[in-house]
């Protein structure tokens, strides 16, 4: 508590990017995975369970190796090394969404696919064009993906792997609290690692609270 009263610049710092990062990570690939998870999970075609099976399998992607290809595909001698990303915020938001994207994909289609099989010929039966469709089947699993995205986010913020690959933990620039804990931690500092885990877990609470919040809405909206 005696950090954030005393208002340390480094601290503020490391904070606002690791939001920044977190929730800029967590929303993209959740806005992929999803929009994967019910092409998957609506369509019946030839291979699909490869694709399933593929997908499951990436989502136990270790976040070393997602940041090692990220790293590798964005250095100087890479395809996209002309971009000039190597070491800053946007590329760990690049290295998070690679290693996001195929499990919120893998969580949305094991959700949805039940959900899909129950009530598509239903809806077929009452005429209801694909839009209405997807849309009705997604207001039926709200409370899933909500439950998806706050993995999504919980993966984000507590990464430490790829985001030092590909940021450097650089100061003022692309520290964030996990790799600033890995870095105390490793420097013997334990109450400055510890504070900082103490900040990242209520970041997290406060997250899930305010879902938690959405979810009791939306129940009290659909039993009024």
């Amino acid at each position: 508590m005696r950090l954030m009263q005393d208002n340390d610049p480094l601290l503020d710092n490391i904070i606002n990017t690791t939001l920044q990062m977190a929730f800029s990570s967590s929303i993209i690939a959740f806005l992929f995975g999803t929009l994967i998870g019910l092409l998957v999970a609506f369509n019946d075609f030839p291979g699909k369970r490869i694709v399933v099976t593929f997908m499951r399998t990436l989502m136990g992607l270790p976040p070393v190796v997602a940041g090692i290809i990220v790293y590798v595909l964005f250095s100087g001698t890479g395809p996209f090394g002309n971009l000039r990303l190597i070491y800053s915020v946007k590329l760990m938001i690049i290295a998070q969404v690679v290693l996001i994207t195929p499990i919120v994909a893998g969580m949305t289609e094991t959700a949805i696919s039940p959900i899909v099989k129950n009530a598509l010929p239903s809806l077929k039966g009452m005429g209801a064009n694909p839009f209405k469709r997807v849309f009705l089947i997604i207001g039926e699993s709200k409370y899933q993906l909500i439950a998806v995205y706050l993995f999504a986010f919980a993966r984000a913020i507590s990464e430490v792997g790829a985001v030092q690959i590909v940021g450097g933990n650089i100061l003022y620039k692309t520290r964030v609290m996990t790799t600033a804990i890995a870095l105390n931690y490793n420097t013997g500092d334990f109450s400055m690692a510890i504070a900082l885990g103490f900040i990242l877990l209520m970041i997290s609470l406060c997250v899930n609270c305010v879902a938690a919040l959405l979810q009791f809405g939306l129940k009290r909206r659909k039993h009024a």
